[in-house]
């Protein structure tokens, strides 16, 4: 299979090619264009002519098209999902997941582009404003340079390019070096949809290049960026006056509390801790349990995830596959023995069968541990055993990050207290941090980013507000 950059509407041939193979068992699957610095200027270009065309089209047409999208996405449901499974090494049931989100995201999409709404303003409430009227519109910025990661490369994407599209800007995407695929079978759905001809290019290659250029060009008035701290921050750095969103991750954590019904919860904490190998930004990493819970609570997650099925990510009765590349392998496992130098003790896991990684239970963790205080991105969770809420609650938020974090406890105040206290961008009562739904807003503080996803709040970051102000008197 060999893929060609989409630039202009148009399929166009690289200068360079190179490989993309399987996480899971290494083999070639794709030929994927590898972008010149001129192949990029190229794209950037296109999406810059084609802003009059989209600022100009009705909302309605535009939620047409993101309609039309939806549509197609349904039709070819589970060619997405074998997309996602084959480059991603995501097990097919959880990419078949992502994809009925992906399709969700852009209903949202489709629907908020017609909720552009700015608003009137009392011009008399000010000596000076009599005889005035005045009132805010919504106008898009223009070209959106979206910088995809590889765990969601279908409903990530889609949360950068829906609102894009919904605020009427064209969009540069540039997806992870692992998950190009998913990107051009959304340019080939886009086109069909009636995107016009620049209003999506996608770019693939290295990250460094194609980035840079991206967040330097002029042309360019919004980055909407998943991915690493230390990429995140040379973009802020590098980009001036552009407009910023930065997802960055976090160690996410749930509390659970003494007068939890332990058995109920334990298959939604597994899940969420070890779901697409825990290579998700909001997976469990780290688990506080009140004492008297923690012994049973270790013994049942212990026995839960022993049941959990490694395997080839097509196979439908795969729970675990590949991690995303085998250098990745190789830092987790560096990982839990710094962790088991350190007291801490493997209660499940803790070796690799190639590039799975078996899902790893740790317990008696410094809090200082790589495994603890950084983002694992990996089937590993940390299980710690605290004496009170208060204690969980300063232990989470001892931490460099703050996307989001769960609280599990049957008392309202404590609840409510958890979700003052916390501090992250997302707090989840009776639910693990790993609970998203599309349309909430979603983003953190401290280094887990700046700014929100989430279609509504998106669709706000990637326009701008003018004020016309009309003198009645004259």
């Amino acid at each position: 299979m060999k893929k060609n950059l989409f630039i202009d509407g148009k399929w166009i041939e690289p200068k360079y090619y190179t490989e993309l193979y399987s996480p899971y068992d290494e083999r070639m699957i794709a030929e994927i264009p590898a972008a010149t610095p001129d192949e990029v200027e190229s794209a950037i270009d296109s999406a810059y002519q084609a802003t009059s065309i989209m600022r100009k089209m009705p909302s309605h047409q535009r939620a047409t098209i993101l309609e039309n999208l939806t549509h197609l996405l349904e039709e070819r449901k589970e060619e997405a999902a074998r997309i996602i499974a084959m480059e991603a090494a995501k097990p097919i049931n959880t990419a078949k997941v992502e994809v009925e989100r992906t399709i969700q995201t852009y209903k949202f999409a489709a629907e908020e582009a017609k909720r552009i709404y700015g608003e009137t303003l009392p011009m008399d409430a000010a000596p000076g404003g009599e005889g005035r009227v005045a009132y805010t519109v919504q106008e898009p910025l223009g070209v959106v340079a979206a910088i995809t990661p590889f765990n969601f490369p279908m409903n990530l994407v889609a949360h950068k390019v829906g609102p894009a599209i919904a605020a009427g800007n064209t969009v540069v995407l540039k997806p992870a070096a692992q998950t190009p695929l998913s990107a051009y079978f959304l340019a080939e759905l886009c086109k069909e949809a009636g995107v016009p001809d620049g209003g999506l290019n996608v770019v693939t290659g290295s990250g460094s290049v194609i980035g840079d250029i991206l967040v330097k060009d002029e042309r360019i008035q919004k980055i909407s960026f998943t991915g690493s701290h230390a990429v995140g921050l040379q973009i802020r750095n590098k980009a001036d006056l552009k407009k910023v969103t930065l997802e960055l991750g976090s160690n996410a954590a749930v509390i659970i509390d003494e007068n939890v019904n332990v058995e109920k919860i334990i298959p939604r904490c597994v899940s969420g801790a070890f779901a697409f190998q825990g290579q998700v930004c909001i997976s469990l990493q780290r688990i506080y349990v009140h004492e008297k819970n923690y012994e049973r609570f270790v013994k049942e997650f212990v026995e839960a995830t022993k049941k959990l099925k490694l395997g080839a990510p097509l196979d439908p009765e795969t729970d675990i596959s590949a991690l995303i590349s085998p250098k990745d392998v190789e830092r987790t496992l560096d990982w839990i023995e710094e962790a088991k130098r350190s007291g801490a003790e493997v209660v499940a896991g803790g070796i690799s069968e190639g590039n799975v990684l078996q899902p790893t239970i740790l317990i008696d963790v410094d809090p200082s541990a790589k495994v603890s205080c950084q983002e694992v991105f990996a089937p590993i969770v940390v299980i710690n055993r605290v004496q009170s809420v208060e204690e969980a609650i300063n232990a989470v938020n001892d931490s460099r990050y703050g996307l989001q974090a769960g609280i599990y406890t049957e008392n309202i105040h404590t609840a409510l207290n958890a979700s003052s206290e916390l501090h992250v961008g997302g707090v989840i009562i009776n639910d693990i941090p790993t609970y998203r739904v599309d349309h909430m807003p979603y983003g953190g503080v401290k280094e887990s980013g700046v700014g929100r996803e989430g279609i509504k709040y998106a669709m706000e970051e990637m326009m701008e507000m003018k004020l016309v102000v009309i003198n009645k008197n004259k």
